[in-house]
């Protein structure tokens, strides 16, 4: 499991931010921070169980994509995800009510030329990669129940 006691019947939530041309990493990572620390202090016994940030290092795969053979997206380093995982989505939308959350929200919101949109999902699958031993023996299944 890559979420430690993320349950099954959990939500993710999704901010995309793109950054207005003013703003830049820097001030994106000071605030975001701000608020991930904020969430972790208040809501980690309300519902929070954990999330991730990634920022857009602007490289497309040409293997995974169907959009052409772009090589570069004109978004690196101006777009970010911020990913949560919630045991609920009441829980999510409670911890957003906060006193203590909505002024750091807003400063984060004040960098975004999208504005923002949080979109919550259900997760339909996780997994970490297998050890060397762990992905031998699958090879081995699969080359074995292949053959039947």
């Amino acid at each position: 499991m890559l979420i430690h006691g993320f349950p099954s019947d959990g939500i993710v939530t999704v901010n995309r931010v793109v950054l207005k041309p003013q703003y830049d990493v820097d001030d994106l990572q000071e605030r975001v921070a701000m608020l991930c620390e904020n969430v972790k202090t208040y809501h980690s016994e309300t519902g929070f169980v954990g999330g991730f940030v990634c920022l857009n290092a602007g490289f497309i795969s040409n293997e995974g994509s169907t959009i052409g053979q772009a090589t570069q997206s004109p978004l690196k380093d101006r777009e970010a995800l911020i990913v949560t995982f919630w045991n609920s989505f009441a829980d999510h939308e409670q911890s957003h009510r906060s006193d203590t959350f909505q002024p750091l929200f807003r400063d984060v919101l004040e960098l975004c030329e999208n504005g923002n949109e949080e979109t919550g999902y259900h997760l339909l699958w996780q997994g970490k990669a297998y050890s060397p031993d762990e992905a031998k023996a699958a090879r081995q299944a699969k080359d074995r129940f292949a053959a039947a």
